[in-house]
């Protein structure tokens, strides 16, 4: 378990060291360990998760794992299958094609829906994910590509108020992340990260100049070029592979 994961799961003690998580923020740092490994290919398509092995890691009983579990399920991030056990699903772009345009409407709507101002620490963390992005375009790396671009949605995200809006647009980018890391062999990763460069630099002087309706249009229209780039270059493939 890294580091990270370890302060997910133990928490970061507060000030007054009162008390420690309560079992419910236990359940949801571990559910996000558990989905971000899913969402960044550490636990690849195909992959069996066990109860056992994950309570033995994390240092819970199983319950709580097989809790987590269940509402990956019902996220569509994995399949449980009785004398089978846990199996992490495969995505596939014809079959989520319709909660893209979905995400393209709920985009729209973050700078909208009880907007909140950005701060100067807010700008600072989007400068820092630039920083890593140029760093990465010098080291092209997959997970990293994937760990920035999640690190970034939610810095996105948490321009609108509007629980609801978040909860739902966080479930439907989890449910297509992987898609894109999974086209990535016939995608071309430094246009990849050329392009998401560029938003998260228009992203960050639309905030800059306190418009934040203006994120939620940029954010759109890449999630639409995002698309479209992957229809594109799936269709080419199946092309030149002789498939339907």
């Amino acid at each position: 378990m890294s580091f990270l994961d370890a302060a997910l799961i133990e928490g970061q003690p507060e000030a007054s060291e009162r008390a420690g998580p309560s079992a419910r923020e236990r359940s949801d740092r571990l559910y996000k360990i558990i989905r971000d490994r899913i969402c960044t290919l550490e636990y690849p398509p195909g992959m069996r998760l066990s109860e056992e092995e994950l309570a033995a890691e994390f240092k819970v009983s199983r319950t709580p794992v097989r809790r987590v579990l269940t509402r990956l399920e019902t996220e569509g991030l994995v399949e449980i299958h009785h004398g089978i056990g846990t199996i992490v699903t495969d995505p596939d772009l014809d079959t989520l094609a319709q909660v893209y345009p979905l995400r393209l409407e709920l985009a729209a709507l973050l700078g909208k829906l009880s907007p909140q101002p950005r701060t100067g620490a807010d700008l600072d963390r989007i400068r820092a994910l630039v920083q890593r992005c140029d760093a990465l375009a010098f080291a092209p790396d997959q997970q990293e590509f994937a760990r920035l671009n999640m690190a970034f949605f939610f810095e996105v995200t948490a321009i609108s108020g509007n629980q609801p809006l978040r909860e739902i647009s966080e479930r439907l980018y989890f449910q297509t992340s992987r898609i894109v890391l999974r086209l990535l062999p016939v995608l071309n990763l430094g246009e990849e990260i050329a392009s998401f460069r560029s938003e998260m630099l228009d992203v960050l002087k639309a905030m800059e100049i306190g418009d934040l309706e203006a994120v939620g249009h940029i954010r759109r229209a890449h999630i639409s070029m995002s698309f479209t780039r992957m229809v594109l270059h799936s269709r080419q493939a199946r092309e030149r592979s002789g498939r339907p």
